[in-house]
């Protein structure tokens, strides 16, 4: 007996991609019929835009080439079937079936995010049957979206902590407009996911990063974004050394773009990260100060995962086998979100309330979750 269909409303809350992505890969692991109506009515241009659910059943407006290409990937990883799935498109069917290990490829063909095209296909294919190869191409440094140097540092180690294991190898990076870029992840199954307890941050204990230019931009550019970063964070965290590399891309690079990122360890193996992508007209200084000042914010708050980081955990917690708990600063509306579509999608239960230890400030938040415990079928 087919299960009853969930309807869900695109446009609430965040009102984009991520009610697509979540919905999509939390669909495609329990196997229900899930109908979403008015996706990404809540941004400029609704609907799917070439990057994203028992029996799937998605009404959307078909926005980027990004968000389609997540769609067909999930497609291809539990061999479903997808109808109206074009670019403008306001009605998307996708009926998955089986999870099925192999090679996996998406290509938006634009500068699509690589990342992203990740957070949508990797919970996927931790319920195979066996491996997988994910090979996403488009952009690893975009605007908008998890830079691939974060999704590498930053979201692998910590996701690593619910069970998982995959490898990310990145052969080529790809910018804005042409994209280009090639990551290959390399995924094995779970037979369940383990719960998290991060709620205790310790003391920052290491700061480092990574300043670029890549195709015709000068290296100076990236000299210049280091060196802003550096004094900026020197204000506040002044006992520790600051190893910020400076970078000119060439033959692993397709396009110009430039960039940084800045990366903070805690002693209890907390990581944060503030990123800034380079813009024509934007000084580098400016770029800099962006990066250093995300990452400050960050740090303040005495959480344990960062802005960026917290809205892409809650769907482990959802599925993990237990109570996970993260502390965290204010709590973004991505998350919110995530929060909203995996209760919707499944039995977990979510509860955010403040800190009120000695060490929060006013902005810092415990976000429990009482996740289902799904177990891959094929273990």
């Amino acid at each position: 007996m087919a299960a009853a269909m969930v309807e869900m409303d695109g446009s609430i809350m965040e009102g984009g991609g991520q009610i697509l992505r979540v919905s999509a890969a939390l669909s495609c692991i329990n196997g229900a019929s899930i109908r979403i109506n008015k996706i990404r009515a809540g941004r400029g241009t609704p609907g799917l835009r070439y990057s994203f659910p028992k029996s799937i059943f998605i009404r959307v407006a078909v926005y980027s080439p990004g968000h389609l290409s997540g769609l067909e990937l999930v497609r291809d990883i539990c061999c479903g079937n997808l109808e109206g799935g074009s670019v403008g498109s306001t009605e998307v069917t996708l009926t998955p079936g089986k999870i099925k290990a192999g090679n996996h490829t998406a290509d938006p063909q634009t500068a699509g995010s690589v990342g992203l095209l990740l957070q949508v296909s990797l919970p996927c294919a931790l319920y195979a049957d066996g491996p997988s190869e994910l090979c996403l191409k488009g952009g690893t440094n975009a605007d908008m979206a998890p830079q691939i140097d974060y999704t590498i540092k930053v979201f692998k180690p910590i996701v690593e902590k619910f069970g998982v294991h995959f490898n990310c190898d990145l052969r080529m990076r790809g910018y804005y407009p042409k994209g280009g870029g090639e990551v290959v992840a390399k995924v094995s199954p779970v037979s369940e996911l383990s719960p998290v307890n991060m709620t205790e941050r310790g003391t920052i204990s290491k700061i480092y990063g990574r300043s670029f230019v890549a195709g015709v931009l000068p290296y100076k550019l990236a000299k210049d974004m280091a060196t802003t970063a550096t004094r900026v964070i020197r204000r506040e965290i002044k006992d520790l050394y600051i190893n910020i590399q400076t970078l000119q891309e060439k033959d692993m690079a397709c396009g110009s773009g430039n960039g940084i990122i800045i990366i903070a360890e805690s002693s209890t193996g907390c990581i944060f990260a503030g990123s800034a992508l380079g813009k024509k007209g934007v000084y580098p200084d400016k770029v800099g100060f962006e990066a250093a000042e995300m990452l400050l914010r960050n740090i303040r708050h005495n959480g344990c995962v960062d802005e960026f980081l917290q809205d892409q955990l809650i769907l482990f917690m959802a599925l993990a086998n237990g109570i996970s708990r993260i502390r965290t600063g204010p709590v973004t509306l991505h998350t919110k979100t995530a929060i909203h579509v995996a209760e919707q999608l499944t039995q977990a239960k979510f509860t955010v309330t403040k800190a009120d230890d000695e060490n929060a400030s006013n902005d810092t938040y415990i976000i429990e979750c009482q996740g289902v415990g799904v177990t891959n079928p094929h273990f």
